[in-house]
């Protein structure tokens, strides 16, 4: 069984989620990074069993060759990427199970075009690991995929249950809010997240997990749907957009020179 959910920092801004179990086990989440996964796991007296990965980028795959020669661990990740170190490869509707518990895999591409995120729908509340399609407030750049892509990935994300915690891979949340506060300023429920992010930022505490239900309720990328959204994006093109991709793809350039 899940004891805890930890998030271990690494680098500037990323957080490698550390699933324990009550038998001393643990599973890591995108370790870009092997020294602090090590000092964790060593200092917890814990056993590395397990590792999945979301997509190819350096800072989530870093530390994977020390780790796998010093715990062996079993290794999921997307199929058919360019990560060398996995032996189980995964895909769409695929399941992986990690101390009794059913992870599905869903395809998401759009910030890379191998991504998958690791979804519980037994876990009590749900878990979602969506790696840097979903951020708090905010989704991922597009490095690889289409706003098409994109947009039908984070469609997936919001159809989960409204309780699924997400656990994302970078403390952006604080940047992301400023942004959605700038594209839909007469949003309450928004406003009031500014402040209770920024008092947990303030004592050294992180801002996630967030929920699916949070998401659709303060994040732009989520929200494309809403008429004042859409009214944003119409600003920035001087039109109305062609459709709710349009929508995004607007949001998301806006975001990206913010």
């Amino acid at each position: 069984m899940i004891r805890e959910i930890f998030p271990i920092p690494a680098f500037r801004d990323n957080y490698i989620w550390t699933i324990v179990s009550d038998d001393g086990r643990c599973c890591v989440v995108d370790p870009g990074d092997a020294a602090p996964v090590i000092e964790y796991v060593q200092n917890q007296q814990l056993t590395l069993s397990d590792i999945l990965v979301t997509h190819h980028h350096p800072d989530h795959t870093g530390g994977l060759p020390a780790l796998i020669e010093k715990y062996s661990p079993a290794v999921y990740g997307p199929n058919g990427s360019r990560i060398t170190g996995i032996n189980t490869f995964v895909e769409e509707r695929g399941q992986v199970e990690v101390f009794n518990y059913q992870f599905s895999v869903l395809e998401v591409p759009g910030h890379t075009l191998d991504h998958v995120a690791y979804h519980c729908a037994d876990a009590k509340p749900p878990i979602l690991f969506c790696g840097d399609t979903l951020f708090a407030a905010g989704c991922g750049r597009l490095f690889e995929g289409s706003p098409a892509q994109m947009v039908n990935s984070l469609k997936k994300l919001a159809e989960l249950a409204p309780t699924t915690r997400v656990y994302c891979t970078h403390e952006y949340t604080l940047a992301n809010l400023r942004f959605a506060q700038a594209a839909e300023p007469d949003n309450s429920v928004l406003s009031n997240r500014v402040s209770e992010e920024t008092q947990k930022r303030d004592k050294g505490m992180p801002t996630l997990p967030s929920t699916i239900a949070l998401e659709l309720a303060t994040n732009p990328f989520l929200r494309f749907g809403e008429p004042k959204l859409a009214g944003a994006a119409a600003t920035r093109l001087g039109r109305r957009p062609s459709d709710a991709v349009e929508v995004f793809a607007t949001l998301r350039s806006w975001k990206d020179n913010f």
